[in-house]
């Protein structure tokens, strides 16, 4: 089952030393296969992408993903872009760039849509109880949607402790995502 890390700005800060350094330290105590650098607030996000992106080049086979700017994360040679839930018209876009594309979804119909129009994997969330995002769909609703598409599956929301990364490893899903997990 892979791991994909998100970073916080709450637990990265926007400091670029502090950043690379809490980086580097969360990429060689977990070994994810994928990581994201979102950070909503940060008015340098560019600069911090590519403090990123210099940290995330030293673990060989890790992919590095951008969130929501597709033309930065091409410039700036990141493995693929993570699409917001709103941005389901950049799919083709990011694709035709040459990015691997991962979208939020939180419904049967948007892992549809995003598998139509041709993204590589979706999160979708809440798996668990997460502050401030609704009600959880649980195990049952993530082992379904998985059997009715063919799209990988990262499960995201609540994944804090090896009981939720089991659950979701029996659930059949590509991986899990998450920030406090990796912390």
């Amino acid at each position: 089952m892979k791991k994909y890390l998100i970073t916080s700005r709450e637990f990265y800060t926007d400091t670029p030393a502090v950043f690379r350094s809490v980086l580097q330290e969360q990429l060689q105590k977990h070994f994810p296969d994928f990581v994201l650098y979102r950070d909503k607030q940060n008015p340098h996000y560019a600069t911090q992408a590519d403090h990123f992106l210099d940290v995330c080049k030293n673990f060989q086979g890790l992919k590095a993903f951008l969130h929501q700017d597709y033309l930065l994360a091409k410039k700036l040679g990141a493995s693929g872009v993570h699409l917001t839930s709103s941005q389901f018209d950049d799919i083709p876009k990011a694709k035709e760039l040459g990015l691997e594309v991962i979208i939020s979804t939180h419904t049967y119909e948007e892992v549809h849509i995003a598998e139509a129009m041709g993204a590589d994997y979706v999160t979708y969330s809440p798996v668990f109880t997460t502050p401030g995002k609704g009600e959880p769909k649980g195990i049952a609703d993530l082992k379904e949607i998985n059997a009715i598409t063919d799209i990988a599956i990262f499960a995201l929301g609540g994944i804090i402790s090896k009981k939720e990364v089991e659950a979701v490893r029996e659930s059949g899903v590509f991986g899990f995502a998450s920030i406090r997990y990796f912390l």
